[in-house]
């Protein structure tokens, strides 16, 4: 019997309706949201407190995360509970007291709202506390102790993180960062919720099978930039690796060379279901990575900084940026190295007003900021700034300048003030702050678009830094985070490790088959 179109159409419509009746009915999956993110320099003498992590607690946490807004389409996958969620500036290590606070205030969230089926675990993977090896090891553990084995946890790291045994075993799903600088940490971290959604969803669960390689390389991040190769090459393969038929995920990890834990070297994992392609593409992306191991050169031309000022002064291509790298606070420095300002302002070209127009971001000086604000903006400052946390290269700096500005409640910093001496333009602040973007400058009365030289506290140059350069240099300057690895004196990490062992042979890069949480 031929059916009417109408007649078609009512079927049609009805059996629309029992669907979505049916997944109106569907249980939600009930997923909580937490971690903890810094990375941390055990080579610098600066310590970390609790406060520096800013903790978001509850639906705050949402707005950490677009993909999670109110109207977004993740939003509504689960029942969603989020707990604790931290995020500090790159520092000295972390107290065990602020560790173990934000640990068992986590934990204690993590209870009051069990049980779950997953867990967004959101962390950096290069945090370091004293008296602590491997603390992201250690809270996963702790969590695997309050919410069990069975939930499925999805976790999301910087490519510069750290991924030992314990944290392979007792995560599920695992992801990291494929650019460096990390334009794509959003999407990270949005491909790790949808990975754990969609295993939840379809029913899978836990991958079946977890390949994990130690790859014995400790490069600084300034050397494996994706802009350039060999890192651009490197990191094109991780996509498509991922796209395969059996496999989840796939992820290359540079490590954290600043930190001197065993755990700090390059790590590739792969998960999946198919334990063949798994394995074989776990191996071949590390066999790739060590191919090129002796390629990777730094992002930038670099020079002593004496270098760097003087090939700045001489160059008609304004802003020229230097990177001031030894004290980089977003790689783990104190941030408060005074010894790169002393340098400049010892130079004769910067003494005068109507010498080469220089900007410095940035050196903490609370003592100053209050001197300052006293005096008010046009008139002049007598005071000290930097080397409160990390003298060891340089005393506080002595400045005698006319204050040009005065903003406060920034979100890092809390005061800056621009101060003028000669004709270097210093911002100090009272706490520190990395300086990345356009509008850290304007809003304090600055153009680097303008002038001459832009020398700032960091290594690779963020991308507003890098799309107004015309020109830049990677100063190789004393510090916490020094771009010579070979003069820090690690003592912990495993060796050989390549460079510090140049003519180490071939490491046995086959897969590791990491066993599933849970299992004996």
């Amino acid at each position: 019997m031929k059916l009417s179109p109408f007649l078609i159409f009512c079927f049609c419509l009805i059996l629309t309706q029992i669907n979505a009746q049916g997944n109106a009915n569907k249980k939600l999956p009930r997923v909580a949201i937490a971690g903890l993110g810094i990375e941390s320099s055990t080579f610098s003498p600066a310590l970390t407190t609790e406060e520096a992590f800013k903790a978001k607690y509850g639906a705050d946490i949402f707005t950490s995360y677009p993909f999670l807004a109110k109207d977004s389409a993740n939003r509504g996958r689960a029942d969603w509970v989020p707990t604790l969620m931290g995020k500090s500036l790159p520092g000295g290590a972390v107290t065990r007291e602020a560790y173990e606070s934000l640990v068992k205030q986590t934990l204690a969230l993590l209870k009051k709202g069990a049980p779950y089926d997953g867990l967004f675990f959101d962390i950096h993977g290069a945090m370091s506390v004293v008296g602590l090896d491997d603390p992201e090891g250690d809270f996963i553990v702790r969590i695997r102790e309050v919410i069990g084995t069975k939930t499925v946890i999805s976790t999301s790291m910087d490519l510069h993180g750290n991924v030992s045994w314990r944290l392979a075993q007792n995560t599920d799903l695992i992801t990291c960062y494929r650019m460096a600088p990390h334009e794509d940490a959003m999407q990270s971290k949005k491909r790790a919720v949808d990975n754990l959604l969609s295993r939840l969803e379809s029913g899978k669960g836990k991958p079946a099978y977890k390949a994990w390689i130690p790859v014995p390389i400790l490069l600084p991040g300034e050397k494996t930039s994706t802009r350039i190769e060999p890192g651009k090459t490197l990191y094109s393969k991780v996509a498509p690796a991922a796209a395969q038929p059996g496999v989840i995920d796939a992820a290359i990890w540079i490590g954290y060379a600043w930190a001197d834990e065993p755990r700090n070297h390059a790590v590739v994992m792969v998960t999946g279901d198919d334990k063949a392609v798994v394995s074989k593409t776990a191996e071949q992306l590390a066999a790739s990575f060590w191919k090129v191991r002796s390629e990777f050169e730094f992002v930038a031309p670099t020079g002593t900084l004496k270098e760097a000022l003087d090939k700045a002064v001489k160059s008609q291509k304004h802003p020229f940026f230097i990177s001031d790298s030894g004290d980089n606070p977003t790689a783990g420095g104190a941030g408060d190295v005074t010894w790169t300002l002393q340098e400049i302002l010892a130079r004769p070209e910067f003494k005068n007003d109507n010498g080469p127009a220089l900007i410095y971001a940035s050196i903490p000086g609370p003592d100053l900021v209050k001197a300052a604000i006293a005096a008010g903006v046009g008139n002049k400052v007598d005071s000290y700034a930097g080397a409160k946390v990390d003298s060891r290269l340089a005393p506080p700096l002595h400045l005698v300048g006319t204050v040009e500005a005065i903003e406060q409640g920034d979100r890092n910093a809390e005061t800056e003030v621009v101060v003028k001496v000669g004709s270097v333009r210093i911002i100090v602040t009272a706490k520190r702050k990395p300086y990345h973007k356009e509008a850290d400058f304007t809003r304090l009365g600055l153009n680097p678009r303008k002038a001459d030289i832009v020398v700032v506290k960091i290594g690779y140059l963020e991308p507003e830094l890098y799309n107004m350069r015309a020109d830049w240099i990677l100063a190789l300057t004393p510090g916490g985070v020094d771009q010579n690895l070979e003069t820090l004196g690690y003592k912990r990490i495993k060796r050989p490790m390549f460079p510090l062992d140049k003519d180490m042979r071939d490491p046995d890069l086959k897969a590791q088959f990491v066993p599933a949480s849970g299992a004996k």
